[in-house]
């Protein structure tokens, strides 16, 4: 018993250098992980992001750099590399099983500190157009603009291009019009780019464009182009009063669009009677 008694204590006196380096490691340790995690707090805090996951974000850092730490210290006193073998096996096994969660999970916490859109932005996210109503760590859910509740995976958002069109305080109105082939070019042209300046929300710079691109059969094609504030009107509301506009002012010069000559054309040919052939013997 004695003997058992003066090896425990030789041992013991042995292992306090290792001991205290093993202190000294997990103390180190600590103090490096706050230190790391107080510095990253600081910095999602300027890039506004959300205080969930500012807190999620360092505490992860934290204990991370502790548990390699405790790591260390442990190898003082006996080979852990079985043991992180073992771990490591089971960490690939459970992360293969969760990859779909993960991934989602990693691009949720991506969007949330880099801030692509915000909640209540109008935005284009998976192909998807609406408004976006709840940004989550594996979820992003938005109001399409036909009044669909849309949850878009996160790693779909992420891989896909995300178009904020709320960021986007100006944006370009684009408009196909076509005229008779005998109107005036310069009237046209005169006739809409005035018009354009009683839509709701228009800016006069970019300046606005009325370019003729091509011939149809009986038309003369434009391409009218020009700006509005979205903050005043959409796009859509913006293009619809413009092209009533447009037509409105049409009709009071005298402008005459193909679709109109057309549909004329053909009412004017179904009035005509058709011939039928006579069968021999039919006028007996």
């Amino acid at each position: 018993m004695e003997e058992y008694l003066s090896f425990l204590a030789g041992n013991f006196i042995i292992s306090i250098p290792n001991l205290f380096t093993a202190l000294l490691i997990v103390i180190i340790s600590y103090y490096v992980g706050l230190w790391l995690s107080r510095l990253l707090s600081r910095v999602l805090r300027r890039q506004n992001a959300e205080p969930g996951v500012s807190q999620l974000l360092t505490q992860i850092v934290k204990w991370t750099i502790i548990s390699l730490g405790t790591i260390a210290a442990l190898q003082r006193f006996f080979n852990v590399t079985a043991f992180l073998t073992g771990l490591g096996i089971i960490g690939f096994t459970i992360g293969f099983a969760l990859q779909n969660i993960l991934q989602n999970f990693v691009s949720g916490i991506i969007l949330l500190v880099q801030h692509p859109f915000k909640i209540g932005d109008v935005a284009e996210l998976a192909g998807f157009d609406g408004t976006v109503l709840n940004i989550g760590l594996r979820t992003t859910e938005m109001k399409t603009l036909d009044g669909r509740i849309v949850f878009l995976p996160n790693g779909d958002v992420l891989a896909k291009p995300i178009i904020n069109y709320t960021r986007a305080n100006l944006r370009r109105v684009d408009l196909s019009i076509s005229v008779d082939k005998n109107s005036d070019p310069e009237t046209v042209r005169a006739v809409i780019l005035r018009v354009l300046k009683n839509v709701k929300g228009y800016m006069d710079t970019p300046e606005p464009l009325a370019l003729f691109h091509a011939f149809g059969n009986s038309s003369v094609d434009l391409i009218v182009q020009f700006w509005v504030n979205t903050a005043i009107s959409s796009t859509p509301v913006s293009k619809n009063e413009a092209l009533t506009l447009i037509k409105k002012e049409f009709e009071k010069m005298d402008i005459e669009t193909p679709y109109l000559f057309s549909l004329q054309a053909i009412q004017t040919q179904r009035k005509k009677p058709l011939k039928r052939p006579v069968k021999n013997g039919a006028a007996r």
